[in-house]
């Protein structure tokens, strides 16, 4: 082979290996396009509605919960109170276990102010989400089944 026909071979060579580099990163382009195409769609037709309602129900379920914990806190406090009044006279035993009240009385105090911030944190979590609720919502119609073979 003569030295031109070499070197047009090479820089025929180089032509073809950036024109496979180029249809490469096409396709690459074009599977990654396609697989945000099928997530985007993916999450658009997700179903929200059961999400949402398991959602209301675990808040419901919490706040019953912290409504029956306060309801206890409260019929605690008050037999504390009534305790507390009944005793007038103390012995060292009786001083030592109205500490023992108290310190309980506190506690209890300290669990309530702390589930009344966990429940103010769970309103405010709960008017701060922006969800659209989709049941009754017209879907749009379904794509041909060519555009998702293609995938």
């Amino acid at each position: 082979m003569s030295e031109e026909s070499r070197k047009q071979r090479e820089r025929l060579k180089e032509e073809y290996k950036q024109h496979y580099r180029k249809m490469r990163e096409a396709k690459e382009q074009l599977n990654r396009t396609r697989r945000k195409r099928n997530i985007t769609e993916a999450l658009r037709n997700m179903d929200t509605s059961e999400l949402m309602d398991s959602f209301d129900d675990l808040l419901f379920t919490v706040k019953s919960k912290i409504a029956s914990v306060e309801a206890r806190l409260d019929v605690a406090m008050e037999s504390l109170a009534e305790d507390e009044k009944q005793h007038g006279g103390m012995s060292e035993q009786e001083r030592d276990e109205e500490m023992q009240k108290t310190k309980a009385r506190e506690t209890l105090k300290q669990v309530k102010l702390e589930m009344g911030k966990l429940y103010n944190e769970i309103e405010r979590q709960a008017g701060n989400m922006h969800v659209e609720k989709t049941v009754g919502s017209a879907k749009s119609p379904p794509e041909d089944d060519t555009t998702q073979s293609e995938s």
